[in-house]
């Protein structure tokens, strides 16, 4: 299957990812491949389909798969059983796996496949074309489409993808921390909007900075601090050794669960 033949893309559970993927390849213009959406999460498979043309809503999983060259699984890893049952896998299909904690060897026997399957993990910036999403393996029509949708990290093992994986868990524990400072901030007598607005703002800037990949994640952190200023101050007496140890032991308790 060469990569600029690819027309027709399936999608299994239409969640919050699933919609992304769709967006992202829908508003970014220029030609788009067909896709197909399981009528699980039938409400967002529905608008997806009125708001762009090539979107098809499927009556069940099996014409999701007989319609598609590339199918995306993005149902819950609690889920794969009751949404796969019966299924048939051609081995000319490819299959991306979106599933968290779900083994390539696993899924291969759960489907009864000798399909590729590709894991990946996608984040919902594809919307924008924004999501550096790791895949394993490497697989040239799987990684075309993610780097049209914001880069592709391909990584050979899937002890490295979990790593990946875990990191992913991260996210709403930052966006807490950004609400436990503007809930400090109100705390002081700031109003919540005003709070909330400071805080997005402040954030956003360091997102910005971010995008300067020739300065490694450590060499930023010491370029935004004055010696014994007051970012230096929160940094030592809040993010302490024991506070990153607690950190990381519990990266390591969610890789050991997805390993």
């Amino acid at each position: 299957m060469e990569e600029d033949t690819v027309q027709r893309i399936g999608i299994i559970g239409v969640g919050e990812i699933g919609r992304a993927i769709v967006e992202g390849l829908r508003n970014g213009g220029g030609a788009s491949p067909d896709v197909f959406l399981s009528p699980r999460g039938a409400r967002t498979a529905a608008e997806l389909s009125e708001r762009f043309e090539g979107v098809h809503v499927c009556a069940d999983n099996q014409e999701v798969l007989d319609w598609s060259e590339v199918v995306i699984i993005a149902v819950r890893r609690q889920d794969q059983h009751e949404a796969f049952a019966g299924l048939k896998v051609d081995d000319d299909k490819t299959v991306v796996n979106l599933m968290a904690g779900v083994a390539t060897d696993d899924l291969r026997r759960t489907l009864a496949t000798s399909a590729p399957i590709v894991r990946a993990i996608p984040l919902p910036a594809v919307r924008e074309r924004r999501s550096v999403t790791v895949t394993c393996p490497a697989h040239p029509v799987v990684d075309a489409l993610f780097e049209r949708l914001g880069g592709v990290l391909p990584v050979a093992d899937e002890g490295a993808f979990n790593v990946f994986s875990a990191l992913t868990g991260t996210l709403t524990a930052h966006y807490a921390y950004l609400a436990t400072l503007t809930s400090w901030a109100t705390g002081h007598g700031i109003a919540a909007d005003a709070a909330d607005r400071y805080v997005r703002g402040l954030f956003q800037n360091v997102g910005r900075s971010l995008s300067d990949e020739t300065r490694p994640l450590r060499q930023l952190a010491a370029d935004h601090e004055t010696p014994k200023g007051n970012n230096e101050r929160i940094r030592t007496n809040w993010f302490d050794p024991a506070n990153a140890a607690a950190l990381k032991k519990a990266l390591d308790g969610l890789l050991a669960d997805l390993e």
